[in-house]
């Protein structure tokens, strides 16, 4: 009973964007059984269920999730740009992102860091530093920097956000390679899910300055079980963490965990997305800081869990000229009827969804450019609503005069961003941050 127990948990705390050691949805439930199908009846007199109900839809929270889902059907949110109201681009937009982030509740959190630089060095025709900055709270945050070889001048930026995957030991690591001895996790992770590339290094050798830093609670920004109290540990220590299968039982420790690191962030008066995108705005400041990098030409993307802070960040932050957002792009409705299971605390925005479509978050950016990059298995969403996800991000570039500055494409297989997308992103950050 204790395992069965463990594994709903593990699913109700929503454990996963992205990928990880033992499967990119590890910790993200990956069944493909919850497809809507009719509510089958029984036709007999006294059924509690009614006529309303049949042939309708399943939802992950049964009978509720059609009045759930009705509160909003049919409505434009309050501040979609689709609204005839508004009319002007510029006010919709300042009005929209002071929504946002109100509830956001984005913290506080101090100015410039100090960088340190702990080593440089080279590696697979790049230049190599490896950073950290102390913030006014928890351990110091670690990041990697890439740029080729022999480089000169200033060149563009991008800001690669790693991915979740129900691993949050691993951070930055997850999409760079600065050595021939790399973790086996690691190894494994990138071969299924980056066609056994390190996308950051691939775009930083094509002429730009690329930093990854670890995001809140992954990697050095992860919760230690020595600064937690022991009834909390389960036994668990912070001893030879290196070991993959010590890795294995943190990782299902802290998905677990998230349910309670969310609702202390909401007690605390702001949202985990919030203070992604607050860490997240350090590591910005710090790339266009740097001597090395024209601040006028940044891009920003990622996949999954680096998606959807892709989302937050070219949403809300106009130096961000060029976005890619991969394999985190649905609506808030499949999130509410379908998917809501295989996703982490770290979505969701309490009563956004009256104001902005998920959409719409990154539509905000409008008209600056912006690539979706979708896989039509993708386990995490439905197909219908990822088009209707486009279909929203159209309607709002091509309102705005920007159909050519939006493009939204999709690929075969599961949750992934392999060779054929990162052909395609590339090729996109380069149209748009090199002419």
């Amino acid at each position: 009973m204790e395992n069965k127990r463990r594994k709903f948990l593990k699913l109700a705390a929503l454990t996963g964007i992205g990928v990880t050691g033992g499967g990119l949805l590890n910790g993200f439930a990956s069944e493909k059984s919850h497809d809507k199908k009719p509510i089958q009846t029984l036709n007999t007199p006294g059924n509690v269920e009614t006529n309303q109900f049949n042939q309708q839809p399943l939802s992950i929270i049964g009978l509720y999730g059609e009045w759930a889902s009705s509160l909003n059907e049919n409505k434009l949110p309050v501040f979609s740009f689709r609204r005839n109201e508004w009319v002007s681009l510029e006010s919709w937009k300042e009005l929209a992102k002071q929504r946002l982030a109100d509830r956001l509740a984005i913290p506080d959190i101090g100015g410039m860091p100090k960088i340190t630089v702990k080593k440089k060095f080279l590696y697979d025709g790049l230049q190599v530093e490896e950073i950290s900055w102390q913030l006014p709270y928890g351990r110091p945050t670690e990041g990697i920097v890439l740029k080729p070889l022999n480089a000169t001048g200033k060149l563009p930026g991008i800001l690669a956000f790693h991915d979740h995957g129900g691993n949050k030991y691993f951070g930055c690591k997850k999409i760079t390679r600065t050595s021939d001895d790399q973790h086996p996790l690691m190894k494994e992770h990138q071969q299924q899910y980056y066609s056994n590339l390190a996308w950051a290094n691939e775009i930083a050798k094509r002429g730009y300055v690329v930093l990854v830093s670890d995001a809140f609670s992954f990697g050095s920004r992860r919760v230690m079980f020595q600064d937690i109290p022991d009834r909390f540990r389960k036994g668990r220590n912070d001893q030879d963490p290196e070991n993959s299968d010590n890795i294995k039982a943190y990782n299902n420790w802290a998905g677990e965990h998230e349910h309670i690191m969310a609702k202390s962030l909401f007690c605390a008066g702001t949202t985990w997305p919030g203070l992604f995108f607050a860490e997240d705005l350090k590591a910005l400041d710090i790339l266009c800081a740097r001597n090395d990098v024209d601040a006028n030409r940044i891009g920003c993307g990622g996949l999954s869990g680096g998606g959807l802070r892709t989302v937050l960040m070219a949403g809300i932050d106009p130096r961000i000229k060029c976005a890619v957002d991969v394999g985190f792009m649905s609506t808030w409705k499949d999130f509410l009827l379908n998917k809501s299971f295989t996703h982490t605390w770290m979505v969701y925005i309490p009563l956004l969804p009256n104001e902005l479509d998920f959409p719409e978050i990154l539509g905000l950016r409008v008209p600056l450019p912006t690539l979706v990059l979708n896989d039509s298995e993708d386990e995490l969403y439905t197909l219908p609503e990822m088009k209707h996800a486009e279909k929203i991000l159209k309607e709002v570039y091509k309102k705005a005069g920007a159909e050519e500055r939006f493009k939204c494409s999709y690929y075969p297989g599961p949750h992934k961003f392999d060779a054929p997308m990162q052909k395609e992103a590339f090729a996109w950050f380069d149209r748009w941050l090199k002419a």
